[in-house]
This record gives structure tokens, sequence and C-alpha cells, in this order.
């Protein structure tokens, strides 16, 4: 039997639940994830804890064992920029091709107030779960990285 517990900033985790929630996205995102200090400022984020605009995360069982994590982010922008931006969807490697990513999708797409924008790498299979879903791809993404020192590269 499948349940879904939704946690926010009024329906925290407590340590050994958020510490699961890390894990699992840490394990289960693979190649697509990000070091394990950046998932859980991801997650606090979404929990607001400490100056954030919040979020929330939805977690997914099969029997006692957690199934799926999906984080979504306020952005506290509206119109020109999605409200939401989900941040991260995993799905347990044993668990997949079951529709349990889709069904969190929509769970997620229906908990979010307001539009909600992904990123997704051009070889992670699951786009092509996002552009069944309705997603489309509007713009091409591209990033101004500095240096540790702040220091701007230049190519020209």
């Amino acid at each position: 039997m499948r349940k879904i517990k939704l946690f926010n900033e009024e329906n925290k985790p407590n340590l050994k639940e958020k510490e699961q929630i890390v894990n699992f996205l840490f394990h289960h995102l693979e190649n697509f994830g990000d070091a394990k200090q950046d998932i859980e400022k991801v997650v606090n984020f979404a929990l607001k804890e400490g100056p954030s605009f919040g979020g929330f995360v939805l977690q997914s069982f099969e029997n006692e064992d957690t199934a799926c994590v999906v984080v979504v982010n306020k952005t506290g922008m509206k119109g020109y920029i999605p409200e939401n931006i989900l941040v991260y969807i995993a799905t347990h490697h044993d668990m997949r091709g079951k529709g349990i990513g889709k069904e969190m999708m929509l769970k997620a797409l229906e908990t979010a107030e307001g539009n909600v924008a992904l990123h997704v790498e051009p070889d992670n299979p699951a786009r092509y779960l996002y552009e069944k879903i309705g997603f489309t791809n509007k713009y091409l993404e591209m990033r101004y990285l500095k240096n540790s020192n702040g220091i701007y590269h230049t190519k020209c």
C-alpha cells in the first residue's frame, strides 16, 4: 500500500525523517544528483529552516520503504518566472517503471500553488515523463559562473 507524506514549514520532518530524505535523494538521484550538503540546503529551503520562501517535500512509501521523494521550492516570483521550481524528484532504483514517479510528479503539481519549472539534463530519461505530463522547453538555460574569488572568466 502506497502512502504519501507532505512536509512543509507547518509540518516538518523530525531529524531522522529529514536525514532519511536527504540520504534517499543523494543515493537515488544517481548521476543527476548533487552533494549531500547541497541537497540538505534545498530541503531546508523548502521547510523554511532559515530565510527562504519555503516550499514542500513529498515522500512516498511502498509499505515501509521510501519509494520516491520530491522537493519543490517557492521562487518568490510570479508571472515572468514560475512561482515554484521542482528541484528534486527521485524514485527508488528498484521501484522505477511502476508509475510512482509520475504519480508523485502529478501530486507535486497539484500541491504547488502556481506554475512550476524544473531543470533536466538532456540525457536524463525522466525528461520524457516531464514532456508527457505537459512540461515544455521554453528557454535554453545559460549560466555564468564566478570562481571562488569572485573573479569573472572571459574568453574574448
